[in-house]
């Protein structure tokens, strides 16, 4: 039998450090890197597909409320879907969720890329995202308490810019038609599955769970909180944005929100709010950096482990999972390779819908095989026991995976290919159970 560790994680988060924690991830995911490419597909209307997007989030947050208020560990996702439906399907569910940190990842490590060429003219993107997931990597490693002041001081200052295009975009609003959509409803639904990209992270909070004093109370309002901000926040951008340059210059830009404030301001607003965006990006690829290690322990450091038991190793002096940060380091730099931001992200949402199905149906399954288990938040909206926006967030996912580009749901089926090998790979060498 294996001697199970003493070492565990340090509990220093309270409400106010996982509320900007989510909402610093939120924020640097996808307005700063990915509203041109949204702006181009939906228009003036893309704060339409922000809209559209929030309300699936807010779909599922209500369903991860719950049960992280029933379930308070940091491979959260993979406990879940454990409990209502069993380990096979629970590994792939948790193999969605790592696949989508790592991915997203790379993916924000890119756009913090693009803004620091914007900057400095440096042209080697692959490079310096890779320079900065390793530079991230170890403030992660250092601790969470220091993570977490750095996240709260870069989520300050990356809220300020968003802030200041909302601003600026008062004197502009009713500038332009916000219901323009050069390729129509299609294009708006279309860009509302790249924006969701926008609007991960209040999955993460959860990961923290294991690092806060009283989850059960804690991680609830902090996802609840961190989503219902953001949302006003990105739908106040989005229009203030479009009213200042219009959809067809932001589409064309590769530092949207920077080219935004220099068309009010002039250029020296472009350099402010492209420093800002590094600090943004910076901010979520650390976040993202976090949760995923935190992921991993959590699947390894279960007694019906999921993942070889070396992921879930607590380094004495720093109380951190430091070889499954180094793990996610190596694979966040693999896939900053591919380059293309956009395919990136739409990969990692392709991962996310299809987590988020099964996270929706483990809590309406839950509700019928758990019916006593504690819960100190419940979804509200029910039809006696049957809790009815999870199955709204079942079939807005499902919806948001048919908006995706072939190429993605071909990428995406091949990627479960890869898990399903890595899982029974595992399985056949005894690094996990069956």
């Amino acid at each position: 039998m294996l001697k199970r560790k003493t070492l565990t994680l340090r509990r220093d988060l309270g409400l106010f450090e996982a509320t900007m924690c989510g909402m610093g991830i939120i924020f640097g995911a996808g307005i700063y890197v990915l509203m041109g490419a949204a702006t181009g597909i939906a228009g003036n209307a893309v704060w339409l597909s922000f809209l559209i997007a929030s309300v699936i989030a807010v779909f599922t947050g209500l369903s991860y409320a719950e049960l992280s208020s029933i379930f308070p560990k940091d491979a959260g996702e993979y406990i879940y879907a454990e409990k209502a439906f069993g380990r096979k399907l629970a590994f792939i569910v948790g193999y969605f969720i790592i696949l989508a940190g790592v991915v997203s990842a790379a993916a924000v490590a890119l756009g913090f890329a693009g803004y620091f060429d914007a900057l400095f003219g440096i042209e080697y993107l692959i490079p310096v995202a890779v320079a900065l997931l390793a530079i991230f990597s170890f403030v992660n490693f250092y601790g969470i308490k220091h993570a977490a002041k750095a996240s709260i001081i870069f989520t300050c200052i990356e809220t300020s810019g968003l802030l200041l295009i909302i601003a600026l975009g008062f004197k502009y609003i009713g500038s332009v038609n916000y219901f323009e959509m050069p390729h129509g409803l299609t294009g708006v639904f279309s860009a509302s599955a790249l924006v969701f990209f926008a609007f991960l992270g209040f999955d993460s909070i959860i990961k923290l769970s294991e690092e806060t004093k009283n989850p059960t109370k804690i991680i609830p309002k902090a996802l609840l909180l961190a989503i219902s901000i953001t949302t006003t926040v990105y739908i106040l951008v989005a229009i203030s944005a479009v009213s200042i340059l219009g959809w067809d210059k932001i589409a064309a830009s590769s530092a949207p929100l920077a080219d935004v404030a220099a068309a009010a301001l002039g250029s020296n607003a472009f350099i402010l709010l492209a420093a800002i965006a590094l600090f943004s990006t910076a901010n979520t690829v650390l976040i993202i950096l976090i949760a995923t290690s935190r992921m991993i322990y959590g699947m390894s450091e279960d007694k019906d482990r999921s993942l070889p038991e070396v992921f879930s190793r607590v380094h004495k002096k720093r109380r951190t999972p430091w070889i499954a940060i180094i793990a996610v380091l190596i694979l966040a730099s693999a896939f900053s390779m591919i380059g293309d931001i956009t395919l990136v992200a739409e990969l990692t949402n392709f991962a996310v819908f299809s987590a988020f199905m099964v996270v929706n149906a483990s809590l309406i399954a839950l509700r019928y095989k758990s019916p006593n288990l504690k819960r100190k938040f419940k979804v509200p909206l029910n039809w006696g026991k049957f809790p009815v926006l999870p199955l709204l967030g079942i079939i807005t996912c499902i919806f948001m995976l048919a908006n995706l580009e072939p190429i993605v749901l071909a990428g995406g089926i091949g990627l479960i290919g890869l898990g399903l090998f890595i899982h029974y790979g595992l399985r056949e060498l005894n690094y996990i159970k069956a």
